[in-house]
């Protein structure tokens, strides 16, 4: 299967981090893209990646210094959850994963994702990447998982929180955020942002939780990502126990660069500058609400 012409594949050598990660460091958020002849891309994608498979995804957990990885479903595959619990099955304890699941999904094969080290499931806002899903739909979803005690991730733009806010705080379950709500990191008024002080205010609710990834997403500037580092120290600082840390390997849609996950890593004390934040957005966080 042919990746689309403009796609970006991830960085072919990334550098040995000169940070060292604590042992046991969990990279929370990263993906597996097929391999397409053993797992097919959903017909109703919206992007064709490059393949990414689970033994390259392993290779650089133990390249950058990690012990464990989170998984999460990638919306190439939609519904098709196969390539991610082959991935966990494979890692054993050394992997959790968060699915993607349609309304009509059996409880039965929910279980027998349980099983395989599912925690969670991913409800996706972001209106370029996916079509419209009712609200009823996902409320069927999430009447299905709470007996497993999963959480939901939630990704969308920070501009469009507010399209979604009261349906997020009437969720039962905890909800990550993905990627710091994608807030703008251009914008003159900074941390003071209104929509960026809306993600705040919903992280008020120790209900939610935020991945502080994904800088090579925000940045207008450029690497080493200096303008989206305010935010994620911020959000560390102020959430230190429900932040949690992610290359998002093999970072799909890139359209400006390759990110180097070496130098991904080695931001985490730009913003975690210290070895108690390092212990628990790499550590403590994703070990509670992961393996806990």
């Amino acid at each position: 299967m042919t990746m689309d012409p403009d796609y970006l594949p991830f960085h072919p050598d990334p550098r040995v981090p000169a940070f060292k990660a604590p042992a046991g460091a969990v990279d929370a958020h990263c993906h597996v893209f097929g391999p397409g002849d053993q797992f097919p891309y959903h017909p109703a994608r919206k992007y064709t990646p490059c393949d990414a498979g689970k033994d390259q995804l392993f290779a650089l957990r133990d390249h950058l210094g990690f012990s464990r990885n989170v998984i999460v479903q990638a919306s190439c595959h939609g519904p098709d959850n196969r390539a991610l619990v082959d991935a966990l099955q494979t890692a054993g304890e050394a992997a959790r994963g968060v699915a993607f699941v349609r309304r009509d999904v059996e409880v039965a094969e929910l279980e027998a994702m349980h099983e395989a080290g599912v925690r969670g499931v991913r409800f996706n806002f972001l209106k370029r990447l996916v079509d419209s899903t009712p609200r009823e739909h996902y409320l069927e979803i999430v009447e299905k998982i709470r007996p497993l005690g999963w959480h939901i991730v939630v990704y969308f733009e920070a501009n469009e929180l507010h399209e979604i806010e009261d349906f997020l705080r009437d969720l039962p379950t905890t909800v990550v955020i993905d990627h710091m709500g994608r807030p703008d990191v251009s914008a003159p008024e900074g941390l003071a942002h209104p929509d960026y002080q809306r993600i705040k205010r919903l992280l008020a609710d120790e209900k939610f939780w935020v991945k502080v990834s994904c800088p090579e997403r925000l940045t207008v500037a450029g690497p080493p990502y200096d303008d989206v580092a305010p935010f994620a120290r911020d959000l560390v600082e102020s959430f230190p126990d429900r932040v949690l840390w992610g290359t998002d390997w093999p970072h799909p849609n890139m359209k400006s660069h390759a990110p180097d996950d070496g130098l991904l890593v080695d931001r985490i004390p730009i913003i975690a500058p210290t070895a108690d934040l390092q212990q628990r957005l790499l550590i403590n966080n994703p070990m509670r609400l992961y393996w806990g």
